[in-house]
């Protein structure tokens, strides 16, 4: 797949990238670390990604301009002081999921706060009870982890998995939502 292809507006360059990120994302500060919060329009988000630490300065009045940014701030607000809100209160528009993939994200978004599913869950949820390793691969290119809650997704042997966050922050997530007794 063309990298390229899987933004909503036409970009050419690396540059191209840069330049659309750089308009629409805010910078929150989490306990798990400094998260990129994208928007793709005014009433919805398109991606989220940790970083050690936030690739560009974030343009004034871009909250005024996204509307959205402030709602999902609020909402990771209320998530890291320990509250839950049921992902779909996140508007989420993402372009460049595959119907396979979108069916596998939409499946993860049922899964209850403070619980978890397995990958083979997931796959007979999608009426695709042997596509568990394909199930794995769309987890894996979640765009929009934290609001498709891919962090509750586990290995049927009850171990985490992988996490595109890494280990530590998909612990982290569950032990917040009270998954642990850590």
């Amino acid at each position: 797949m063309n990298f390229f292809k899987t933004f909503p507006v036409d970009v050419k360059s690396d540059e191209d990238v840069r330049n659309y990120f750089a308009s629409r994302t805010i910078a929150y500060e989490s306990p798990i670390g400094s998260i990129g919060i994208v928007a793709a329009d005014q009433n919805n988000i398109s991606h989220l990604f940790f970083a050690q630490s936030f690739p560009f300065d974030e343009p004034p009045n871009l909250q005024a301009q996204y509307p959205v940014l402030t709602r999902v701030r609020k909402l990771l607000d209320q998530y890291f002081a320990g509250g839950s809100f049921d992902t779909s209160e996140v508007p989420i528009k993402i372009d460049c999921g595959t119907r396979f993939q979108n069916k596998v994200w939409d499946a993860i978004r049922q899964i209850p706060h403070g619980e978890v599913r397995s990958y083979k869950w997931i796959a007979e949820q999608i009426e695709k009870p042997k596509a568990v390793r394909a199930v794995g691969r769309a987890v894996g290119a979640n765009a929009v982890s934290i609001f498709v809650p891919c962090h509750r997704v586990i290995r049927s042997d009850g171990t985490l998995g992988g996490y595109g966050g890494g280990i530590a922050r998909k612990r982290q997530l569950l032990a917040l939502e009270g998954f642990f007794n850590d």
